[in-house]
């Protein structure tokens, strides 16, 4: 018999109210547990120390010391700290700065549980997590530096697309399409008619074929590649 093992986590976020309704979520996940709270990023490194969690869930905007900053002194005093980012932004900005300093992912308070608790437990697994939101935008800024550099060198060139039939099937090319819309697994599910569940089934499969480890890796080998349209 296998055993789901607990995730540990710290939640920082100065608005108490936000920060109970992110914590009743978490309770209700069997696999996770909220070991310590606080309401300012200056606390983030101590309790860290103290309760050695598994992932740190963070808001961005704070007083004193704000999210990024707080992630930057984790990753330099515990280099294995998982920082998983909330925040109102969206701009590409705020996303590029959070993940430079250390965060391995970055939501948006907009989200639903369901995304919340799978970018929790893929995190904890070592791996990253975008809001789909927050994909979206940055694969439009990709596109706009790809023309960029396009117009730069040669005028008449353009980005080749191709379907990566040689490694996925079609279905798989479709919902790798998908996630580089920046749609979540439900709007995935809802596009193509089918379950969640067997979005969640061709998105393993994907990042397996693939060799990455996240969906965020994957949108953007693709993208790379020229395997994905990007509008």
């Amino acid at each position: 018999m296998s055993f789901e093992k607990t995730v540990s986590i710290v939640l920082i976020d100065d608005h108490k109210l936000f920060r109970e309704g992110v914590k009743r979520i978490l309770e209700f996940e069997p696999s996770f547990d909220v070991v310590a709270e606080g309401d300012d990023g200056s606390m983030a490194a101590k309790l860290v120390k103290d309760y050695n969690p598994d992932v740190i869930l963070m808001d961005i905007n704070m007083p004193n010391m704000n999210g990024v900053q707080a992630t930057a002194e984790l990753v330099r005093n515990h280099p294995n700290s998982k920082v998983i980012i909330l925040s109102i932004h969206d701009d590409e900005s705020y996303v590029t700065h959070a993940l430079k300093t250390g965060a391995q992912g970055y939501l948006l308070k907009e989200m639903d549980s369901n995304s919340l608790i799978e970018a929790i437990k893929v995190v904890s697994e070592g791996g990253s997590y975008l809001h789909p939101k927050v994909t979206h935008n940055l694969v439009q800024e990709y596109r706009r530096l790809a023309k960029e550099t396009v117009a730069v060198g040669v005028g008449s060139s353009r980005i080749e697309y191709h379907r990566p039939l040689h490694l996925l099937t079609k279905r798989e090319c479709e919902v790798l399409q998908l996630l580089a819309d920046g749609k979540s697994n439900r709007a995935v599910a809802e596009s193509l008619y089918i379950s969640e569940k067997t979005v969640k089934n061709h998105v393993s499969n994907i990042l397996q074929k693939m060799n990455v480890n996240d969906r965020t890796q994957a949108v953007v080998s693709a993208i790379r590649k020229g395997w994905v349209e990007v509008l």
